[in-house]
């Protein structure tokens, strides 16, 4: 028989599934679990649209074919599964500072993706207020942030804390940081093993944070942390209800944020004449936080 998951639970047993396959791990085996019976298999399909989980028995000692290429089994009932992801170091501690640094200790001396050894100097971690109500997420570390070590301080990082001054707030104030943490060489977009590698320390950093209101700065980031491929046109002038797949805060009144696409600075530099436009998805971020910008926006 067939059990359709609920919508949480799916989306983070697919990215957990893709980051696995990915690296080229398709399957996994377990013991039986005592008390059940030999146990029970659930083998997770892997859809872009739907994760179905099957049930079926297996005899004490038996392993699960070898197959089935994107099957999974688990020792959890497929209801905890998304508990068994989501425990995390950082949980237990309740100071965000604190929970941050953990995550950057856990991150390293990264090589867990090709990018460290394509000519990056530093990781990019992250930056600004721990308990920001407002998140930015750009795409990337650029040649001056990989000189700094961190996110946004190049042109597009100058253009970025004009659009913050313009919605009436400090840099100081947000908190900021990028899919993937090493420059990708030549400035180039990230491949998407790259993201894929990098963007769970992203959503760990997120669920430390625990902003009200994300704003994705650019197709990558956009289509990374939504899962999905539109273009800016389609992504634009609404807000996403958004949590970060694979972790759970610690904080049970956090339930996710909304999230809004706008334009990266980078791009806005190539063609101004979109900064009205992304002046509108500001607005739109503000009147959700209740924000009222200057008469004169910089």
């Amino acid at each position: 028989m067939f059990r359709i998951l609920d919508p949480e639970l799916r989306r983070a047993l697919a990215a957990r599934i893709r980051y696995y396959n990915e690296m080229g791990i398709y399957d996994f085996y377990r013991r039986p679990v005592s008390g059940l019976g030999g146990g029970i298999s659930l083998s997770v399909a892997v859809d872009e649209e739907e994760i179905a989980v099957s049930e079926q028995p297996l005899e004490p000692g038996e392993e699960m074919s070898p197959r089935k290429a994107a099957a999974v089994a688990m020792p959890v009932a497929a209801e905890n599964i998304l508990e068994a992801i989501a425990l995390k170091p950082e949980q237990s501690v309740s100071d965000p500072v604190k929970a941050l640094k953990i995550i950057r200790e856990d991150l390293g001396d990264c090589t867990r993706c090709p990018l460290h050894k394509q000519g990056r100097k530093q990781i990019v971690f992250g930056v600004g207020d721990p308990k920001a109500e407002l998140m930015f997420v750009g795409e990337g570390p650029g040649a001056d942030e990989d000189e700094k070590g961190e996110p946004f301080v190049g042109r597009g990082g100058q253009l970025l804390n004009n659009m913050i001054k313009a919605m009436g707030i400090e840099r100081e104030q947000v908190y900021i940081a990028n899919i993937v943490k090493c420059r990708p060489p030549g400035n180039r977009q990230p491949e998407r093993e790259e993201c894929a590698t990098c963007s769970p320390f992203l959503m760990r950093q997120i669920a430390v944070v625990k902003p009200k209101v994300i704003v994705a700065l650019g197709a990558t980031a956009a289509k990374t942390l939504l899962a999905m491929n539109a273009s800016m046109m389609q992504l634009r002038g609404r807000f996403y209800d958004f949590k970060p797949a694979g972790v759970r805060s610690n904080d049970p009144n956090w339930d996710g944020c909304k999230l809004a696409v706008t334009y990266h600075p980078a791009f806005l530099l190539r063609d101004p004449r979109q900064k009205g436009e992304a002046w509108k998805d500001l607005q739109m971020v503000m009147k959700e936080l209740g924000m009222k910008a200057p008469k004169q926006p910089t």
